[in-house]
């Protein structure tokens, strides 16, 4: 058996006996890796906007959009080096190539910045791998209608644990609120001090307004409960698509199919645009996380046996013992308890 061809890189073939093709690794020589990783931090900056199909909408920086700062907004592929990556809206990526935003052009994500919150969620609570839905967001408002659908206060709390274990604020936004008063809603999350807007169709927005100005707030709500609506009456030019509530089921169909951040009209402030969900897995999420945003009750939960849950036939609870002494708001202490009970189904 001689040699007949040879890969100058890394193989020979044979002429075998019988006249076949033999291969074999070659011991010659082969091109050395290198532990040495390109430098993107020179380059130019921007913010993800929207994704669709496999391309990114990426605005970038005034620093980096050219002459006068004009805001550019540049379409893009991410680059091979990222493998299985995963890149979102709202992430800080480093764009090479073409990020001239010309017709036809086509520039490159070559690095994700480190995100400062991810807002993830599971398909159900089965579910062991996470879902990353939006990157550097602050703010989390969660839509539910007083009616027509009729408010779903475990959905809520579903949200709220999502927010609380992604270190962002939540803000509960009643819409529909001509179909319906709002007390019950009230009395449920007023104890968790966190801010509550009621809206209904034709009024002033400006309370909305001024929480979101200067914030990065993503939009969150089951379908049909007037998130794109209110989306459209925010930034008239935004063109959400609307849908109707069944009026067999009682849910909204999906309007939004992506996420899609957009800009708030007078306003530092943008919004992100998220599809309706019908579930909110929580899997990912531990009681620690929740118990974070309660900074009161997590100083008394210290002294809780492991893998106490806080509820009120919990063994040796120190919370429950603070209740009984006292010490505590109940309706602080409920509102807690049904958050971690949303969280453990």
């Amino acid at each position: 058996m001689s040699p007949r061809v040879r890969d100058g890189r890394d193989a020979e073939f044979y002429d075998d006996d019988d006249g076949s093709d033999v291969f074999e690794r070659s011991t010659g020589y082969s091109r050395p890796r290198t532990k040495v990783r390109p430098d993107y931090s020179k380059a130019k900056l921007g913010t993800v906007l929207g994704v669709d199909r496999g391309r990114f909408e990426v605005l970038l920086d005034a620093a980096d959009a050219g002459a006068g700062g004009t805001p550019l907004t540049v379409r893009a592929m991410k680059a091979r080096q990222l493998g299985r990556k995963g890149v979102i809206v709202g992430d800080r990526v480093r764009l090479t190539g073409d990020t001239s935003g010309n017709t036809g052009s086509l520039a490159r994500i070559a690095s994700v910045d480190e995100r400062t919150t991810v807002l993830r969620r599971t398909a159900d609570d089965d579910d062991p791998f996470e879902r990353p839905i939006v990157a550097n967001a602050d703010q989390l408002l969660i839509v539910t209608a007083l009616a027509d659908p009729p408010p779903r206060p475990g959905m809520i709390d579903r949200m709220l644990v999502a927010a609380y274990d992604a270190h962002i604020a939540p803000i509960l936004c009643l819409t529909k609120a001509d179909l319906a008063p709002a007390d019950e809603l009230l009395a449920q999350y007023g104890p968790l001090n966190i801010p509550i807007a009621e809206v209904q169709p034709g009024g002033g927005l400006d309370a909305v307004r001024a929480l979101l100005n200067a914030h990065i707030t993503v939009f969150v709500g089951h379908s049909g409960v007037g998130k794109s609506t209110l989306i459209n009456a925010l930034i008239p030019d935004a063109n959400r698509v609307t849908g109707e509530v069944n009026a067999v089921t009682g849910r909204g169909r999906h309007t939004s199919t992506s996420a899609l951040a957009l800009a708030l009209p007078g306003s530092t402030g943008w919004v992100i645009d998220t599809p309706g969900v019908r579930s909110f897995g929580l899997s990912h999420v531990d009681v620690d996380s929740v118990l974070g945003a309660f900074p009161d009750l997590a100083e008394i939960a210290t002294h809780c046996p492991r893998g106490c849950t806080h509820q009120s036939t919990s063994p040796d609870c120190a919370i429950q013992a603070a209740l009984e002494s006292g010490a505590l708001d109940p309706a602080r202490l409920a509102s807690l308890r049904r958050i971690l009970t949303a969280l453990h189904g």
